[in-house]
């Protein structure tokens, strides 16, 4: 099988003009075939305030009415997903911005409502895998904003550490797929106010017992979450990693978390 890497950038680094340029010229010079998946978080809610437009969270999670539908859709989708397209095109590599409605690739039903209306945000239950493979094929890097659809005509905020986990789970059986999480630190802590505190390996009986003693919590929680959920559905290997180390991908001087 031809190995695929899917790529998930967020964090600080899609605020840092200087990281994130870093990072795209690593992302282009990967030769394998790839696929990024980007957040924008930071960047809705400073639109959102600016237009004074509340932004409710409910334990980290945001609360998406229609105008902040609004927002996200435009930020996401489009000033970031489109910047990006067009800063990866300058390096010649051929990019092209997708969400989950474009080819039907990422289809979501709508949170259902349980302690707390989320609103417009969806759970992912399909990939069209064929389509985002006929991409791939003909050497396309689909650079995914967290955007889905629910055959509705709607479109929904989704997390995209679980765009980018839903996506390596449906292309599993078409490639050996490498999930990585990129953000501004160097993997999963122990400490983390200590970033020489990193964790090389966890396991899932490691993540229970991370999770236990309370070294693992708050926003990693989902990531780790989506991570081991895409390795018990086929994902070959899973990585939480600095951003900037981006471009020893495959090398033996990549210094990540690996999930096993």
């Amino acid at each position: 099988m031809e190995k695929l890497y899917i790529i998930k950038i967020g964090g600080n680094v899609l605020d840092s003009p200087t990281d994130l340029e870093r990072f795209l010229d690593d992302f282009t010079n990967i030769s394998a075939r790839k696929i990024l998946v980007h957040g924008g978080g930071k960047i809705a809610t400073k639109l959102a305030e600016e237009l004074k437009i509340p932004v409710q969270m409910n334990n980290g999670r945001r609360i998406t009415d229609e105008a902040n539908l609004r927002v996200i859709v435009m930020v996401y989708a489009g000033l970031i997903n489109k910047n990006m397209v067009a800063n990866l095109q300058a390096r010649q590599c051929n990019a092209i911005g997708l969400t989950g409605a474009d080819l039907n690739s990422i289809q979501a039903v709508k949170r259902a409502v349980k302690e707390v209306d989320y609103g417009w945000v969806g759970d992912v239950i399909g990939v069209n895998a064929k389509a985002i493979q006929n991409l791939l094929e003909n050497q396309f890097s689909p650079i995914f904003a967290p955007i889905t659809h629910d055959l509705q005509g709607n479109l929904l905020n989704t997390n995209a550490d679980t765009i980018a986990s839903a996506l390596a789970v449906g292309l599993a059986n078409l490639y050996e797929t490498e999930l990585v999480y990129c953000f501004e630190k160097k993997g999963v802590l122990q400490n983390p106010k200590d970033d020489d505190s990193l964790i090389k390996e966890i396991t899932w009986q490691t993540y229970q017992e991370l999770k236990a003693n309370g070294t693992v919590s708050d926003g990693m929680l989902p990531k780790l979450d989506n991570a081991f959920d895409a390795l018990k559905k086929g994902v070959s290997k899973v990585h939480i990693a600095q951003a900037l180390q981006l471009g020893k991908l495959a090398k033996p001087d990549f210094v990540s978390t690996v999930l096993y």
